[in-house]
């Protein structure tokens, strides 16, 4: 006998395991989109983000480590404060929702390099 598939099922896809306790008193959430081809440059953040690609590819490259092409469903964690070299759309644009926590007063922010 077949046994029925579960009507819900859960899936880990990112466990991140922060460098230190971070107190978050919020978790802003953007749908981000870019063109096709646009180079996101070089930059940091003030906090981590956490995020997933819905549509589309993006190049990312986090200092020191190689550059991956992430596409639909691919997961990603850009570090507070640590150098992204890469978020390069690729030819058909990207979409992605990133997850910002911050802590009681602070707003996400993108710091150009």
């Amino acid at each position: 006998m077949t046994e029925a598939p579960l009507p819900v099922t859960r899936a880990v896809v990112q466990d991140v395991v922060l460098d230190a306790p971070v107190h978050i008193a919020r978790i802003e959430t953007r749908r981000i989109t870019m063109a096709p081809g646009v180079v996101g440059g070089r930059h940091t953040h003030n906090g981590h983000v956490v995020g997933v690609v819905e549509s589309g590819s993006v190049t990312f490259q986090v200092a020191g480590a190689p550059a991956v092409v992430l596409g639909a469903g691919d997961v990603f964690h850009e570090p507070a404060g640590t150098v992204i070299e890469r978020w390069d759309a690729g030819p058909e644009g990207v979409v992605f929702v990133g997850h910002f926590p911050v802590p009681a007063g602070a707003d996400p922010e993108l710091r150009p390099l």
